[in-house]
């Protein structure tokens, strides 16, 4: 019989890094993500940005003698299949003609991926590790994180990929906020403060590397809460209003946007009044998209 969201198990509406971002640039594109859950297509940067990470998961799923950058290479195709196995849709955003090259173009970011790090050198403890942690206020955190390595002294560093180019220093901190979070869940749930926070930008080989220190991440635990406090408020009215940047030009929702003339559709009410199902709140996460050049 085929399960339905009724009989699926439900669990809490829960923050995540890109849905705190969204809410942060806009609360109408936080409700028309998050909880509206609108489709938007994807863009080639972002499905190349995802088949880059899914070719380095399986990098990683190999013998460390056997991550040489000919394999790399060797499982873009392969992966690119299931992808597109998993998600049809995906074909239509890469025209046949242009396979070869998005394929290349994969390849070539892989490429700058071992100009930062030998992959042959070391053993992750995790790759993608999904991590959920409720804090102290019942704020939920959940997110998945690139790779998490463990010293042999115990120090820990999150490692997140990025296919995009590098921030100017201007907008690192915002770059960071994503780390930070991920710091912050695992410090919840492994009592470690990780010794550094780790981005690799394939695309121009930047790193840019942090130190966090606790201190730092029970003030930005802090900020969580209240972006989440504030998320729940506005739920019970619906009323998530637009905030107007130059990030709009990259919004897939302007025709119901009111700062373009547009009409949201009806409020369908926050999550909990309805029950979110695990498949529902991955498929929240998954349809929501970067703006282009900031491919995760």
């Amino acid at each position: 019989m085929e399960e339905t969201t009724q009989n699926r198990p439900t669990r809490r509406p829960a923050l995540s890094p890109s849905r705190a971002s969204d809410f942060k640039q806009c609360p109408l594109l936080y409700r028309f993500r998050a909880i509206d859950r609108l489709p938007e297509p994807p863009s080639t940067a972002q499905v190349r940005g995802s088949l880059v990470h899914a070719a380095l998961e399986d990098l990683y799923a190999r013998p460390a003698a056997d991550r040489e950058y000919a394999t790399a290479a060797g499982l873009v195709e392969p992966a690119w299949e299931r992808l597109v196995e998993s998600n049809p849709e995906l074909a239509a955003v890469v025209e046949a003609d242009r396979l070869p090259g998005f394929l290349d173009e994969a390849r070539d970011l892989l490429s700058g991926y071992y100009r930062l790090e030998d992959p042959t050198r070391f053993d992750p403890d995790s790759c993608e590790e999904r991590v959920e942690v409720e804090l102290s206020d019942g704020t939920m955190l959940r997110g998945f994180i690139d790779r998490i390595d463990i010293a042999p002294g115990g120090a820990m560093r999150l490692v997140d990929y990025k296919t995009g180019r590098a921030p100017r220093a201007l907008f690192e901190a915002k770059a960071l906020f994503q780390m930070k979070f991920y710091a912050v869940a695992l410090y919840r749930t492994r009592g470690v403060v990780p010794r550094r926070l780790r981005l690799l930008y394939l695309s121009d080989g930047e790193v840019l590397d942090y130190t966090p220190d606790e201190a730092e991440l029970l003030k930005f635990e802090k900020t969580l809460m209240a972006i989440w406090r504030t998320i729940q408020n506005l739920g019970t009215t619906g009323d998530f209003r637009p905030s107007p940047s130059r990030l709009c030009d990259w919004c897939a929702h302007q025709s119901l946007c009111p700062a373009f003339g547009g009409t949201p559709p009806p409020y369908p009410g926050w999550p909990s009044d309805y029950g979110v199902s695990d498949t529902d709140i991955e498929d929240a996460e998954a349809s929501a998209t970067a703006i282009p050049g900031d491919a995760a």
